[in-house]
């Protein structure tokens, strides 16, 4: 645990970005963060250099948006750090490689408190150390709205990288990592009613399994992507880039007691949750019918033969889902 997590941090009284400026929040801030080893040469030039013994760069990049990613209300500043960082290295991890840097752009009004700042650096450094990779680089600029742009390079280590085009009929569907936590998180916050609070601590700040994607690719994964806009949205990419058909069973997903009475509670459907709510940042995986997953993967469905060019790319129980199968941003 970090000193800012345990309430320990460096608060520099009413300090904002507006009284420092931009190069002082770069000095108080980026130039003192730890580099991981394949930073080569980080904040303080032009650009940052990341070495890349496979070769290739394994890149992707995201954008947060107060109000539309995360609330201030809802979570500290700590938190959307390691929220920010664990979305992006999750997408790394889907690809069966492993993070080696971030780079952040952060766009802030000017009485944002350094504080906060420092805060924010704290949770994007501890969630990249997880995987022993740091923040090497980035930018500011000031605006009325609070915005995150955090950019995740990694390393295949000489594997070919995970598709969500490998998927092929006969192989079984899985997933590692936590699903549906999120989901109920986000409903306890908009109700503002209490709850378990494993389910708020995940909306907050999710734990992908990092070690899981490289795992998979080494197990002989056919296709893989990272759970971000719920299960049925995501698979749907994976059937539709592949040319194929998923079907789940509801039975094969394992139910935490606690997921089930808080629906109950609440008088929703615990699977919904699981299968259309995102931002647990699980990875789901096809892999051919022989092979021998990796501990932690639950088989939870299997990849068909499409039908016709309109038939459903994601089935429960053979019969399309009733709602929305996720998140989209634009509808």
């Amino acid at each position: 645990m970090s000193e800012v997590e345990a309430g320990r941090g460096d608060l520099t009284g009413d300090s904002t970005l507006g009284q420092i400026g931009e190069f002082g929040l770069i000095d108080r801030v980026a130039r003192r963060a730890e580099q991981g080893p394949a930073v080569m040469l980080g904040p303080g030039d032009d650009a940052a250099v990341i070495a890349a013994a496979d070769g290739r760069v394994v890149a992707s990049t995201d954008l947060l948006v107060e109000g539309r990613h995360f609330r201030r209300d809802w979570s500290s500043a700590y938190q959307i750090g390691r929220k920010a960082a664990a979305q992006n290295l999750a997408d790394i991890a889907a690809m069966g490689a492993v993070g080696t840097a971030l780079l952040v752009g952060l766009v802030a009004p000017a009485d944002l408190p350094l504080s906060w700042a420092r805060d924010l650096a704290a949770g994007l450094a501890d969630e990249a150390a997880l995987v022993d990779a740091s923040v090497a680089g980035g930018d500011t600029v000031r605006a009325d709205t609070l915005m995150l742009a955090v950019t995740a390079l990694g390393d295949l280590a000489g594997r070919p990288p995970v598709l969500r085009s490998g998927a092929r009929p006969g192989d079984v569907v899985a997933f590692a990592g936590e699903l549906g936590w999120s989901a109920c998180g986000l409903e306890l916050l908009r109700r503002e009613i209490d709850g378990p609070k494993l389910a708020l601590a995940r909306h907050r700040s999710p734990q992908p399994p990092y070690q899981q994607g490289p795992a998979a690719a080494q197990a002989g994964a056919t296709a893989m992507l990272d759970v971000s806009d719920g299960l049925l949205a995501d698979l749907g990419h994976i059937a539709e880039e592949s040319g194929v058909a998923v079907d789940l069973d509801p039975e094969a997903f394992p139910l935490d007691p606690q997921l089930r009475e808080t629906a109950a509670q609440l008088g929703l459907d615990p699977l919904s949750w699981i299968l259309t709510g995102g931002e647990d940042h699980a990875l789901a995986a096809t892999f051919p019918p022989e092979a021998t997953l990796p501990a932690g993967w639950t088989v939870v469905g299997r990849v068909h033969e499409r039908a016709a060019d309109d038939a459903p790319l994601v089935t429960v129980s053979g019969r399309t889902w009733a709602g929305a199968a996720g998140w989209d941003h634009f509808s």
